[in-house]
C-alpha cells in the first residue's frame, strides 16, 4: 500500500514539466523570413553588390602607355592584386596641406578623422543644449523647436552654397568681425569655416533625438531629487545624462559615420584641390573623375573598413543599441542559467522529498 501511495504521489511531487510550445508560434521562422526577404534583396541590390564590384575593382588596375611587344598603344584593365592598396602607403603622392609636406592620402586621412572628431563634438555639446531648452515648457517653445530644427532640413549642397556667401572675402563673416579673413582659401580658415558650417546644419539632429530620450524620463524623478536637495547641475549628472546615455549615443553614433564619409560640405563651399579640407571621399571621387578606378575603389574601400571598424567600437565599448533591442550580457546569462540549473535542483529534491515521506 505504501509502494502505490509512493507512486501515485510522484507525479505531484516531481519537477514541472516544461510547458509546450505554442502552437501560434510554429511557422514564424519562415513568416519572418518572407517578411523580410524584400528588404534584403533591396540591400543586397543597392550595398552588398556594389561593395562587391567595389572590392573586385581594387584589385585592378587601368593599361595606359605603349605595349614593348606590339608597339600598340594599351587599354583595358589589368589584374594587379594588392598593388593598388600597397601604393597608398608607398607615400608616392606628396602634397603640402596644414600638417607639411605628407602623403596625399594620409593628409585626407587625418582631415577625416579631424573633421569627425571636433564637428561631433561641437554638434553632442550643442545638441543636448538644444534638446534642454525644447524639453522645458514655456510660451513660443513650438515656434523655438521649428527654428531649431530648419537648420537640418536644409539639403546639404544648399546649406554649403549658402555659407559659401557667408564666408565670402566680402561677406557677412568678414564684416561681423571687421577684418579681411580668406576663409574659403587652401588655408587653415577653411577647416573651422567648414566645422563652423557642419555644426550648425547638423547639431538639430543629435538635439531632436536627446529631446525623445529626455520626454521617456518621468517627471516624478526630478521631483524627488528637488526634495533631496539636488541642485539643476546635480540633476543633469546624476539623472539626465545617464537615463539620456542610450539614445545620446546612438545619435552620437549616426553623425559620427556620417561625419566621416563627408563630402558635400568641403566640396560646394571650399572646392576641389583645397588639401586643408581635403577628405578621404573627395580624394577617392577624384581619383575616380581621372578614371583611376583601381586607386579610387582602394581608397574607398579603406575608408569603409574605417567606418566599420568606428561602429564596432562604439557597439562594443559605449554599448550603442543600434536596433532597439540589446542582447542582455553575458554574466547576465550565465546568471539566468545557473538560476535555472538552482531551480530544477529544487524542484528535484522536493520531488525526492516527497517521495520519502510518503514512503
Amino acid at each position: 500500500m505504501a509502494t502505490a501511495t509512493a507512486v501515485e504521489s510522484k507525479p505531484s511531487g516531481s519537477a514541472p514539466r516544461k510547458a509546450r510550445k505554442n502552437a501560434l508560434s510554429d511557422g514564424q521562422g519562415r513568416l519572418s523570413a518572407i517578411l523580410l526577404s524584400p528588404t534584403l534583396l533591396v540591400i543586397l541590390v543597392v550595398v552588398g553588390i556594389p561593395i562587391i564590384l567595389s572590392i573586385r575593382e581594387s584589385l585592378f588596375l587601368a593599361n595606359d602607355g605603349i605595349n614593348p611587344e606590339t608597339g600598340l598603344v594599351e587599354s583595358g584593365e589589368k589584374f594587379v592584386g594588392l598593388q593598388n592598396y600597397t601604393d597608398i602607403f608607398a607615400g608616392q603622392n606628396q602634397v603640402v596641406g596644414a600638417y607639411g609636406t605628407i602623403d596625399r592620402f594620409w593628409n585626407a586621412f587625418i582631415n577625416t578623422s579631424l573633421f569627425t572628431i571636433t564637428c561631433v563634438l561641437l554638434e553632442t555639446i550643442l545638441g543636448v543644449a538644444m534638446a534642454l531648452i525644447m524639453a522645458k515648457a514655456f510660451r513660443g517653445r513650438g515656434f523655438v523647436r521649428a527654428g531649431i530644427l530648419v537648420p537640418w532640413a536644409i539639403p546639404t549642397i544648399v546649406s554649403a552654397l549658402m555659407w559659401k556667401l557667408i564666408f565670402d572675402e566680402s561677406g557677412v563673416m568678414n564684416r561681423i568681425l571687421g577684418t579681411k579673413i580668406l576663409w574659403l582659401a587652401d588655408d587653415n580658415p577653411a577647416f573651422w569655416a567648414v566645422v563652423i558650417a557642419d555644426v550648425w546644419k547638423t547639431a538639430p539632429f543629435i538635439g531632436l533625438l536627446t529631446l525623445a530620450g529626455l520626454q521617456t524620463i518621468p517627471a516624478e524623478v526630478y521631483e524627488a531629487a528637488k526634495v533631496d536637495g539636488a541642485n539643476a547641475w546635480q540633476q543633469f549628472i546624476r539623472i539626465t545624462l545617464p537615463m539620456v546615455k542610450p539614445t545620446l549615443v546612438v545619435a552620437v553614433l549616426f553623425r559620427t559615420l556620417d561625419t566621416m564619409r563627408m563630402f558635400d560640405l568641403p566640396w560646394g563651399m571650399v572646392g576641389q584641390g583645397k588639401y586643408y579640407v581635403e577628405t578621404l571621399s573627395i580624394f577617392a571621387y577624384q581619383e575616380a573623375g581621372q578614371q583611376r578606378y583601381g586607386p579610387a575603389s582602394a581608397y574607398s574601400i579603406i575608408l569603409f573598413v574605417y567606418i566599420m571598424l568606428v561602429a564596432y567600437l562604439f557597439v562594443k565599448i559605449l554599448g550603442a543599441d543600434v536596433v532597439g533591442d540589446a542582447a542582455p550580457p553575458k554574466k547576465t546569462k550565465r546568471k539566468k542559467k545557473r538560476q535555472d540549473q538552482e531551480a530544477g535542483k529544487s524542484a528535484e529534491t522536493a520531488a525526492l522529498e516527497s517521495m520519502g515521506g510518503a514512503h
